[in-house]
């Protein structure tokens, strides 16, 4: 596999992992996933790009500015010719005096989305973003993980913020603009306005529901950058049945993390040989198999500490065979872990 890969056609290549900053984020917020110590996470950026990694993905939702804080006092002193491209988003926004641990809103006026760009460039201390994307369609609403919450404004139609998004890229303010969350329709509308360059689903071999989206960008010549490849952490290999999440962690009530876990197990116990024959951990296998995908760029991958970064960046180089990937997809319908297509 190659250390790079074309993404889209933006222009830039890419590692076929990035690292993601959500779960370095900290506590404090409807989504946080429990304390996290920020010298810790500093050191952890600044290893991700030591180990190789070309391109860091975060947002201002993930603790409301802290991680994109935090992602602009690691890479501060980096010489220039070693800095990563920068992805970060728009759309998910709270005001100053909130209740912190209640949830941001869906907002994509284009107001907004200026003042949001204006605010990440202060926080990840540059002068343009590589890769802008809607976090989630505007729906006038408050935003709930994996639901809806009480609207309450009118939503942005999808052809008034995307126009905004490509007028930023047309100004230099922004090198590409991508959709994260968005389904085909979207995009098939935001196409008709001006081309996308990126989408951000979550795909994993546990959430395979993008697969749709995927064969759109791919189609497209629209880049591809999965999140949750890991399904938070269940496809580590780390994870077991009696691990106890602390209340101030979101997955504590996430179906994966209780009602669905036996099964999701059950495909990791599946992965361990795969991995085993090809000298890795069960998470390199399980990057490797969202990496195989047709149309997948790359993946995002999180990690509160530089040791829990070493022990996935040997799928930079991983590439399984097609007996592994039918290997994968028997034990996907077997265990009836998931849903979407067990393969392309």
């Amino acid at each position: 596999m190659r250390r790079t890969r074309p993404f889209g056609d933006t222009g830039m290549d890419i590692t076929p992992l990035g690292f993601g900053t959500w779960v370095i984020a900290g506590s404090g917020w409807q989504y946080s996933w429990g304390a996290t110590d920020d010298a810790e996470s500093i050191a952890a950026v600044r290893h991700a790009v030591d180990s190789g990694l070309n391109w860091l993905d975060t947002a201002p939702a993930y603790g409301l500015g802290h991680a994109e804080t935090l992602v602009g006092k690691a890479l501060a002193d980096m010489p220039e010719a070693d800095r990563p491209y920068l992805f970060t988003k728009t759309g998910l926004i709270w005001e100053e005096g909130d209740d912190r641990t209640g949830p941001p809103r869906r907002i994509m006026r284009p107001e907004t989305i200026r003042a949001e760009l204006e605010a990440s460039l202060r926080r990840l201390r540059v002068e343009h973003i590589d890769l802008y994307q809607v976090h989630w369609p505007d729906t006038g609403a408050v935003f709930v993980y994996g639901g809806e919450g009480a609207s309450l404004a009118a939503p942005t139609p999808l052809e008034e913020y995307w126009q905004v998004m490509a007028d930023l890229k047309k100004e230099g303010k922004v090198r590409a603009i991508g959709l994260s969350n968005h389904a085909v329709a979207e995009l098939d509308r935001a196409e008709a306005v001006a081309h996308v360059d990126a989408i951000q689903p979550p795909f994993s071999a546990v959430n395979r529901t993008a697969a749709p989206e995927i064969a759109w960008a791919q189609a497209h010549s629209t880049g591809v950058i999965a999140y949750s490849p890991l399904q938070s952490g269940l496809l580590t290999g780390a994870f077991t049945a009696d691990r106890k999440l602390t209340a101030d962690d979101w997955r504590s009530g996430s179906p994966d993390f209780t009602t669905g876990l036996s099964a999701n197990l059950a495909l990791v116990d599946a992965l361990r040989p795969i991995a085993a024959r090809h000298g890795v951990s069960v998470a390199e296998a399980a990057l490797a198999w969202v990496n195989s995908w047709p149309g997948v760029t790359a993946a995002i991958v999180g990690a509160r500490t530089s040791t829990q970064i070493d022990g996935w960046t040997g799928a930079l180089t991983l590439e399984l065979s097609p007996a592994d990937l039918e290997e994968v997809a028997t034990a996907i319908n077997s265990t009836g872990a998931g849903t979407g297509p067990a393969r392309p």
